[in-house]
């Protein structure tokens, strides 16, 4: 059925499976128009025919491997010259769980590449138009990992901070001009990026372990309430508002022109 609300167009990547196709689907039926970015043509081509029969909306499908910067470069061109985007969902990523120190550097090289550069790039490329329209939003998923380095591997955990770190930054550049940003956070989640990364998700404690349509309903929920920071397994959400609470209120004591206490030598 067609929808009859028009919110503009998402520009979503990682879009050809898991969880960045929910986005996709999803945000199709809440009212978006699309352009889906992905290394796999197939698989977007088929994705892309599905919701438009289902839904009625225009889909754009813009193949690229945002690990290769001519690719990440024309994406960053159709956000620059596209103001019909309203909406850029920063999904696309991998990680593995190799500690840190048996991991392949040139591999460590492609997380950073894929986790960080590229979500900075796309978001330096949609937002001064946002601005200047005064109106569009950043979705950025990050992970639970940014605030439990120890979990899993380390550049994962190092890029996931970053995407988090980021956001919170660009949510204070933005306050009152209109733009949206939001940090989704999820924890283990039931998609290929276990797989890939060679521990499939059925060696994990089913407990821990949130359906990916769950983990996108209820990101997109928070998205819609302008929460900043999204985490949809944390069940006691007091801990998370404690936790950026405290954060906020040590930072005006982070930098002096004194050492503490604790540090000066000993009379």
């Amino acid at each position: 059925m067609t929808q009859q609300i028009h919110l503009g167009t998402a520009l979503v990547t990682g879009a050809s499976s898991g969880i960045g196709a929910l986005y996709a689907d999803r945000l199709a039926q809440r009212g978006y128009d699309l352009v889906l970015v992905a290394r796999n043509r197939e698989r977007l081509n088929a994705l892309a025919n599905d919701i438009s029969t289902r839904t009625g909306r225009a889909v754009e499908v813009l193949p690229a491997d945002l690990n290769d910067r001519a690719a990440l470069a024309r994406v960053e061109e159709q956000l620059r010259r596209d103001a019909s985007i309203t909406l850029l969902v920063n999904n696309a990523g991998i990680g593995t769980h190799t500690p840190l120190l048996q991991s392949d550097v040139e591999q460590m090289t492609r997380i950073i590449e894929l986790n960080v550069t590229a979500p900075m790039r796309l978001a330096y490329a949609a937002v001064p138009g946002f601005v200047a329209r005064g109106r569009g939003a950043v979705i950025n998923i990050s992970s639970v990992v940014a605030l439990a380095p120890e979990v899993l591997n380390g550049v994962y955990g190092g890029s996931k901070a970053f995407v988090l770190a980021f956001s919170q930054s660009l949510q204070h550049e933005l306050a009152d001009t209109g733009v949206q940003v939001q940090a989704v956070l999820p924890g283990a989640t039931a998609t290929d990026f276990w797989a890939i990364g060679g521990l499939p998700v059925e060696n994990l404690d089913a407990q821990i372990v949130m359906r990916a349509e769950d983990l996108v309903d209820a990101a997109l929920l928070g998205f819609e309430r302008g929460e900043k920071v999204t985490i949809p397994s944390l069940h006691a959400g007091q801990e998370w508002e404690a936790y950026d609470a405290a954060r906020k209120a040590m930072a005006s004591h982070l930098s002096s022109n004194t050492v503490a206490p604790r540090y000066a030598a000993a009379h």
